[in-house]
């Protein structure tokens, strides 16, 4: 877990759930075949490890797009499609759920904000982590942290050329081969340029890589497979 002053932001792994199979064993990820009832028995021992109440815990649908909202407590019903959200309320969880896509964390712990995104190819090339820096700036954020987790890293992220050649062409910084010479895509590269030109000066990675870390769920190595998670909160 990384603590700075009283923002938490921490990553699961696939351990110390109750799924099984393909999903063992801390899934988080709701839809993906898993029993839902493992799925929310995963979701409260992750939440009460980290000292939070599992009914306060906010999770997005996430459909790979720029949209982000502010919120104050979990969603009545399904979530709205968003693949950010912050919030300046203590004791509220914020999740985003990947297994390959990159969960990216941000936080001014000065303005009392807290946020969390999902920047997959798609919500990177649509420019998610900007739009949610963005929103918490509109907030009053001014000295913005982020936390860029793990992610399927630009050595192993393989696409087809002319996918690598139209991504890189807003987003340079993602031009990237596979060891095998293959074309490929970094988005840990992409989403840092984004961030940097967002303004946010101080960005710290968990620099794994999904695919080649088995203590991950990774949808390109494993599928089906289950999620894991970045969380934030502000600690009350």
């Amino acid at each position: 877990m990384l603590v700075i002053d009283r923002v938490r932001m921490a990553f699961t792994d696939r351990h110390g759930g109750v799924s099984s199979g393909a999903y063992g064993t801390r899934n988080l990820g709701g839809g993906v075949g898993d029993d839902p009832g493992a799925v929310a028995e995963n979701r409260a021992r992750t939440a009460e490890g980290f000292g939070l109440d599992p009914a306060d815990v906010v999770f997005m649908r996430q459909v790979h797009g720029r949209d982000v909202a502010h919120v104050t407590m979990p969603f009545d019903g399904e979530p709205p499609p968003l693949d950010g959200v912050f919030t300046d309320r203590p004791g509220l969880g914020l999740a985003v759920l990947v297994a390959d896509c990159a969960p990216v964390l941000l936080a001014d712990p000065s303005a009392g904000l807290a946020g969390a995104a999902h920047s997959g190819r798609a919500g990177t090339a649509a420019g998610v982590v900007t739009a949610l820096a963005e929103a918490m700036r509109a907030r009053g954020a001014r000295d913005l942290v982020a936390l860029v987790g793990p992610l399927a890293c630009g050595s192993c992220y393989e696409v087809p050329e002319a996918m690598r050649a139209e991504f890189a062409a807003a987003l340079p910084e993602a031009w990237s081969s596979t060891r095998a010479g293959t074309p490929a895509l970094d988005l840990r590269a992409a989403i840092s340029a984004q961030l940097a030109r967002a303004g946010v000066e101080d960005v710290r990675h968990d620099a794994r890589c999904t695919i080649e870390t088995a203590d991950l769920f990774s949808h390109r190595r494993d599928r089906p497979t289950g999620r894991f998670a970045g969380y934030v909160w502000l600690d009350g």
